[in-house]
């Protein structure tokens, strides 16, 4: 693999994806040095990792490295998704239309909410009792 490459980071909920995107590569998707076939072995999660390639046909035209840490294994492939979206970006502007309206481009905020206190978790409370 050549020097040569696109940066982008994704994220979702508590974990961070850091997508590095070689153009003249076999095609290839590693995440954490290993064949994202292995890592997420469910066939759900290796269509959310490959989405954004697909939209813009490059799948199979460029080799991408993705190193990712935090949060669970669904969370990771979604910033995966948005790793490679941003990095699609930084490849070529003519992708940031067709990602952005898939959605790709824009950031989940969408976080566990903390657990207050005098209460049982983030909303739910005791039972109350009147007598």
């Amino acid at each position: 693999m050549s020097q040569d490459f696109n940066y982008g980071t994704g994220k979702r909920k508590n974990a961070i994806a850091r997508t590095r995107l070689f153009e003249n590569g076999q095609g290839g998707i590693y995440v954490n040095e290993r064949p994202f076939e292995e890592y997420f072995p469910r066939k759900t999660l290796q269509m959310i990792v490959q989405q954004p390639l697909k939209l813009t046909k490059t799948l199979g035209r460029m080799d991408v490295k993705v190193t990712v840490c935090g949060g669970g294994v669904a969370g990771q492939a979604q910033a995966v998704r948005h790793g490679i979206a941003r990095a699609l970006c930084d490849l070529s502007d003519e992708f940031r239309g067709v990602l952005k309206r898939a959605g790709f481009l824009t950031r989940d905020a969408r976080k566990k909410e903390r657990k207050k206190y005098g209460l049982r978790s983030a909303r739910a409370r005791f039972q109350y009792s009147k007598r």
